[in-house]
C-alpha cells in the first residue's frame, strides 16, 4: 500500500535529538531561540517568530495577544480542521463561519465581506492544502473595517503570493509542525509577526506569564516548545526548500497525466507548496472511489468530510454551499516527496482506471 502520506524522518533529525539529550537542557532554551531565528529568515521574510507547542496554540496565543476574546466575532472559514474555530472559541470569542471559494478551497473574500458585524473584530483566513488564501482580497476588506487579521498557515509552509510568503500578511501568523506537515518538529508551532508588542506578550503567555522566573507579569500557560522538538525542527527546516520543490513536481506529474478528476487549481501569483494534492472527485461517489483506490494499493485521505459547522462542538445550521461541496467531492492522494516514480506511476494509473471505470456515478 502507498500510504497517504510519510513523515520524513532520518538519521540527522535522530543525531540532532540525541545531542540535545546528552547536553541535558531539554526544555525551552538555545534549540528554540536558534528555531525561531532560522524559520524567520527562510520561511517569514525576516518577521519576528515566537514557538510554541503546537499550531493551535499559535493560532489561541496570537489571538490572545491581539486582545481578541469574549464578545468579538471572529470569521472563519468551514471547511477546515476544527483547531481552526476551536482556537477562536478558546478565547472566549465566536466563530463565525463563511463558505469557500470553489477553485482553492480557500476562504472567499466576497463571504467575509458579507458575515462582517458590529461585532466582527478579526479574520482567520486558512491557507488550506498549501495553497494561500485570496490575501490581496482579504487584506483589503480587513483594512476597510478596521480588523484583525491572522493567518491560518498551518498546512502552508513557504507558500507565498505575489513573492510574499504566508504569514506575513496580518498581524500574525500560526504554523504547525505537527507530525503530517510539510516540515515537522515532532509536534510545535509557530507565531509569525512583524509586531514586537504582540511577539514579546505571546512570549509571556507561552511561559506563565513570565519573561523572568517568579515575575509573572499577566496570566499565561504552559506552551512551551521544548529543545528536543526545536532541534528536529531545525533540521527539517534545512530540507523544506528542497522537499517543496520535490512535492511541487510531484503535482506536476500528476497535473499532466489525470483524467475524469478534477485537479487543483493554482492562482495567479501564488505558489502552491502541495501539503495535500486535493483532487474533486465528480460524478462519482467519492468514498468508494477511495475504496477502490486502496484495493489496487494506493491510499488517498479525505480532509474534510465534516465542516466544522455541523461538527457537534458547534452544530449550526447554515447555508454554504460550496463547503458542503467540497466535503462531498475532494479526496488527497500521496504526494509527499519521498514518493518513487513508480509510487506516482501506481497512484496516476490507479485513479485514472478508477475514473474512467465509472466507480459510483449516478
Amino acid at each position: 500500500m502507498i500510504p497517504a502520506a510519510a513523515p520524513e524522518i532520518g538519521s540527522e533529525e535522530l543525531a540532532a535529538v540525541e545531542a540535545v539529550l546528552i547536553s541535558g537542557g531539554l526544555a525551552q532554551g538555545p534549540q528554540v531561540a536558534a528555531f525561531e531565528q532560522e524559520f524567520s529568515a527562510a520561511a517569514a521574510n525576516g518577521a519576528l517568530c515566537v514557538a510554541v507547542n503546537s499550531g493551535t496554540s499559535a493560532q489561541h496565543l496570537a489571538m490572545l495577544a491581539a486582545g481578541i476574546g469574549a464578545g468579538d466575532e471572529v470569521i472563519v472559514p468551514s471547511f477546515s480542521f476544527a483547531a481552526t474555530a476551536n482556537s477562536v472559541a478558546l478565547t472566549g470569542a465566536t466563530p463565525v463561519f463563511v463558505d469557500i471559494e470553489h477553485d482553492s478551497f480557500c476562504v472567499d473574500p466576497a463571504a467575509v465581506l458579507a458575515a462582517i458585524t458590529p461585532r466582527t473584530r478579526a479574520v482567520m483566513p486558512v491557507h488550506l492544502y498549501g495553497h494561500p488564501a485570496d490575501m490581496r482580497s482579504i487584506v483589503e476588506v480587513c483594512n476597510l473595517h478596521d480588523l484583525v487579521l491572522i493567518e491560518d498557515a498551518a498546512q502552508a509552509h513557504l507558500a507565498s503570493i505575489d513573492g510574499r510568503p504566508v504569514g506575513t500578511w496580518g498581524l500574525a501568523g500560526s504554523f504547525s509542525f505537527y507530525p503530517t506537515k510539510n516540515m515537522t518538529s515532532g509536534e510545535g508551532g509557530m507565531v509569525t509577526t512583524f509586531d514586537p508588542a504582540l511577539a514579546r506578550t505571546v512570549q509571556l503567555l507561552r511561559n506563565q506569564g513570565q519573561e523572568v522566573r517568579y515575575r509573572n507579569e499577566i496570566v499565561g500557560f504552559n506552551n512551551r516548545m521544548t529543545d528536543i522538538h526545536a532541534a528536529i525542527g531545525r533540521v527539517q527546516l534545512r530540507k523544506l526548500a528542497g522537499w517543496t520543490a520535490q512535492r511541487q513536481a510531484n503535482a506536476a506529474f500528476y497535473d499532466d497525466g489525470l483524467s475524469g478528476v478534477a485537479v487543483p487549481a493554482v492562482a495567479k501569483g501564488a505558489v502552491h507548496v502541495y501539503h495535500q494534492y486535493t483532487i474533486r472527485v465528480v460524478g462519482h461517489d467519492r468514498d468508494q472511489f477511495a475504496q477502490e483506490l486502496a484495493a489496487r494499493g494506493v491510499g488517498s485521505g479525505v480532509y474534510y468530510p465534516v465542516p466544522i459547522h455541523r461538527l457537534p462542538a458547534f452544530d449550526l445550521g447554515l447555508d454554504l454551499p460550496e463547503t458542503e461541496v467540497a466535503a462531498n467531492e475532494v479526496l488527497s492522494l500521496p504526494v509527499y516527496p519521498s514518493l518513487s516514480e513508480a509510487d506516482r506511476d501506481a497512484v496516476l494509473a490507479a485513479v485514472n482506471i478508477v475514473a474512467q471505470a465509472g466507480v459510483g456515478s449516478g
